[in-house]
Formats: structure tokens, C-alpha cells, sequence
């Protein structure tokens, strides 16, 4: 089982690997066995300190797939990738079926966008030694979007993630990372305040994991479809980054990493 490395002073990077035809941005690209291989192997060239791996897409207005597809998709590249990484994989999935027989295929941790409300994904954690990525979204991906409404929306995020990591350690799971779930049943607005009040959940404790890559509140703010909001996605990234976060979660490993050497670098240079 291999482990997140943690560096004082350094952002990680963890790259997105989206084995499905229907992801928001890179939907189809690399659902096949072999295409998504070879992307992994290209990840971790880039840079990518660990790979995060899924095979049900999150988008909003996604409806769910079946235990047999999800298997079907993300099984096969973690079989034919073992003792081809040096770092950590994650596997992005709220099934506990799918999560045990991917850590056995050789994945390291279980990223759960539902924040392992299922005492079965729990258990599922604590039972094969696997880290835990817990998120926090409001509703579910088919609806998310509709009418999210908080009242304070950080410390709503920060008390759910504070239970359910303090549930999670109570099951006996060890290694656990934080995710504020931005663009998951979450405004403009949210997602804002969320990045700019990052360290109230880095507060906790716990690394924090955070996805912006290509998002549409980026888009909202910049303009651009998902494959033009690059520059906003590094954006976003120093930002979070600057924030608390320990690790960002993109699609463009080369030029994201490139970005948080530098704005490491800066932060480094200003204690």
C-alpha cells in the first residue's frame, strides 16, 4: 500500500485519470484499457504525485452506472498498472464493492464524493488499510446544481467534514485527506468562499485535497469551455494552495505542477 509523500512547504499534484465516455471534460478519451495506461504512465512523467482514477462521471446533471460498468471500466487499468506506478493511486467511487476489489487490484486509496455516509464504505477502508479522501456534496450529481443554498456554506462543509472524519477514525481508518467538494451542489458564491476560507477546514487537522480543475465556476468567471480554462484552473490552484491545500486534483499535471513550483517558491520565501 503505498502512501501520499508529503513535503513541507509543497503542493502536491494528483492527477485526474476519467475512465468513462461521459466525464465533463475528457469524456471518452481514455476509456480504453490501453488508452488510459498509457495516460497514467504519461502522468506520472509529468510529475503527478498520485493518480486519481474513476469510472462513474460526476458531472452535474450525471445519472449513476451499474456495479458492472463501473467494474468493467476502472478494474482492467489498475490489473494491467500494478508495479508500473511509484505513487499512490485513488479510486473515485461510492460503491464498497468497487472500492475493495480495487485496493486488492492495487489502488491505495478510496476518494468518496458522497463523504462515506455509507457505514459499508467505511468499513470497506478501515478493512483493506486504505487512505480515505472524504468530500462534501450536497445532494447528488444529477440535481447538485439545482437550488444549492447554505447558510454559511465553510462552516456547513467544515462540520460535515469534521463528523465524518471523526467517523471514519472511529472505524479505524488512519490516513485521511479532506475535500471541500467545490462545484458539488455549490454557487459561484460557494465555491469562492470555500478557496478563500480553505484554511478554516485545513484548521482540522487533516491534509486537504482540492479539485478545481477546468470547473464551470471558473468558466463563469474567465469565459471558455473546459478545455480552455487553464489558466484559470492554476489560478485557482495558487489560490487554494496559498489557502491550506496540501494537494490539487487537475487534469493538466505538466503545466499545474510548473505553477505550484513557483508559487511554492514564493510562499517559501515570504516566512
Amino acid at each position: 500500500m503505498k502512501k501520499i509523500q508529503f513535503s513541507p512547504g509543497r503542493t502536491l499534484v494528483c492527477g485526474v485519470l476519467n475512465v468513462t465516455p461521459d466525464s465533463f471534460s475528457d469524456g471518452g478519451k481514455w476509456d480504453s484499457t490501453e488508452a488510459a495506461v498509457a495516460q497514467a504512465l504519461e502522468l506520472q512523467e509529468q510529475g503527478a504525485d498520485m493518480i486519481d482514477i474513476g469510472g462513474e462521471s460526476s458531472r452535474p446533471g450525471s445519472e449513476p452506472v451499474s456495479l458492472e460498468d463501473e467494474k468493467s471500466r476502472v478494474l482492467p487499468v489498475l490489473e494491467a498498472l500494478a508495479g508500473r506506478l511509484h505513487v499512490p493511486v485513488s479510486v473515485d467511487t461510492c460503491k464498497p464493492e468497487l472500492a475493495v476489489l480495487a485496493i486488492a487490484a492495487g489502488a491505495d486509496i478510496i476518494n468518496d464524493i458522497t463523504g462515506f455516509r455509507d457505514p459499508a464504505m467505511a468499513a470497506a477502508a478501515a478493512a483493506t488499510g486504505a487512505g480515505a479522501i472524504i468530500m462534501h456534496m450536497q445532494g447528488e450529481p444529477r440535481s447538485m446544481q439545482a437550488a444549492p443554498y447554505y447558510m454559511d456554506v465553510v462552516a456547513e462543509v467544515k462540520a460535515f467534514l469534521a463528523g465524518r472524519a471523526a467517523e471514519l477514525e472511529r472505524a479505524g481508518v488512519k490516513d485521511i485527506l479532506l475535500d471541500p467538494g467545490i462545484g458539488f451542489g455549490k454557487t459561484l458564491e460557494h465555491n469562492l468562499a470555500l478557496i478563500a476560507r480553505l484554511g478554516e477546514i485545513r484548521a482540522l487537522g487533516y491534509p486537504v485535497f482540492l479539485g478545481v480543475s477546468r470547473k464551470k465556476f471558473i468558466g463563469a468567471l474567465a469565459g471558455g469551455g473546459p478545455e480552455e480554462r487553464l489558466a484559470g484552473t492554476i489560478a485557482a490552484c495558487v489560490a487554494g494552495a496559498a489557502n491550506g491545500a496540501d494537494i490539487i486534483r487537475v487534469h493538466d499535471v505538466l503545466e499545474c505542477r510548473r505553477a505550484m513550483l513557483v508559487a511554492d517558491a514564493v510562499r517559501a520565501a515570504a516566512k
